[in-house]
């Protein structure tokens, strides 16, 4: 670190930001700008993916985020350089889904932005655990002079001791985590592919396993197969880009799952906080033992 740099960080494409003092304008994805709230980070605007909406912010995915403090910057093809710079950001915190690449933003809208602003990537991949790319994020909130508070790990180790003792007490009670595709079929995810649904397997639940086919994250199925599965518990993807559940009442097959199973909102793209993993594992946990 040069006298001139009082702020460095190392992110995971290997690549050294760095700057003259400490940033304190953030703009970020809005996974990683949900997940540095929750550990202190204020962020003056986040943007989405190709699978958001250009003008509003998918809250399936902005967890504890004042959305009326908050600049939405775009998502999609709205996102080029001038837009992302309109806020004057010191920082931009991105993720990628491996190999780099920095997601939610052209390869050339990505390159031509670090001309101008340091940009941070975080790997969220499958590759790494939830665990993981928590401690990447809050190695990064620490470099910026924030942390989540200590309350925040005493609740996610209780709900996962609540998921431990229901595992270790009960007979085998299914959960199956899907993305509704419409009317007529549904994505049942495979929970190898998946960091959230790995921690649930490892603390002893028993995931639905799709059969084997097409389809390295999901199997893609009829709703009536779904069904079939006679899961007791369901993790519905509630991103906008999965079929409203509402919009389902009317499907037979979606309307027995109902009758027979707990519904837990699921977000695939899941804040990497304490906080909102504490969450998330409490709610799972209510739903098993209700």
């Amino acid at each position: 670190m040069s006298e001139q740099t009082v702020w460095q960080f190392s992110d995971d494409r290997g690549q050294v930001s760095s700057a003259e003092r400490r940033p304190t304008r953030v703009l970020a994805y809005v996974q990683a700008g949900a997940t540095l709230w929750d550990h202190g980070i204020r962020p003056i605007g986040i943007f989405g993916s190709g699978h958001d909406d250009p003008a509003v912010p998918d809250t399936a995915k902005t967890g504890s985020l004042p959305l009326t403090e908050v600049a939405y910057a775009g998502a999609g093809a709205t996102l080029d350089v001038e837009t992302l710079l309109s806020g004057e950001p010191d920082l931009v915190v991105a993720v990628s889904y491996g190999g780099g690449q920095v997601y939610g933003l052209a390869p050339e809208t990505a390159k031509h932005l670090e001309e101008h602003v340091p940009v941070v990537v975080i790997d969220v991949g499958q590759a790494r655990t939830l665990a993981e790319t928590g401690d990447r994020f809050a190695l990064l909130a620490r470099s910026l002079g924030a942390e989540e508070p200590p309350a925040a790990a005493r609740d996610l180790d209780a709900a996962r001791d609540r998921l431990r003792t229901f595992a270790a007490g009960r007979d085998r009670t299914r959960v199956l985590a899907l993305s509704p595709a419409g009317q007529e079929q549904a994505h049942l995810a495979r929970p190898r592919m998946w960091p959230e649904l790995r921690v649930l397997a490892e603390l002893g639940i028993d995931l639905v396993e799709p059969a084997e086919g097409p389809g390295a994250n999901w199997s893609t199925v009829g709703w009536a197969e779904a069904g079939a599965l006679r899961p007791a518990v369901v993790l519905a993807d509630i991103r906008v880009n999965a079929t409203p559940l509402d919009e389902l009442r009317t499907n037979e097959a979606w309307a027995a799952i109902e009758r027979t199973a707990r519904v837990v909102p699921w977000n695939p793209e899941p804040v990497c906080s304490a906080r909102a993993h504490a969450r998330f594992l409490a709610l799972v946990a209510d739903a098993l033992e209700a």
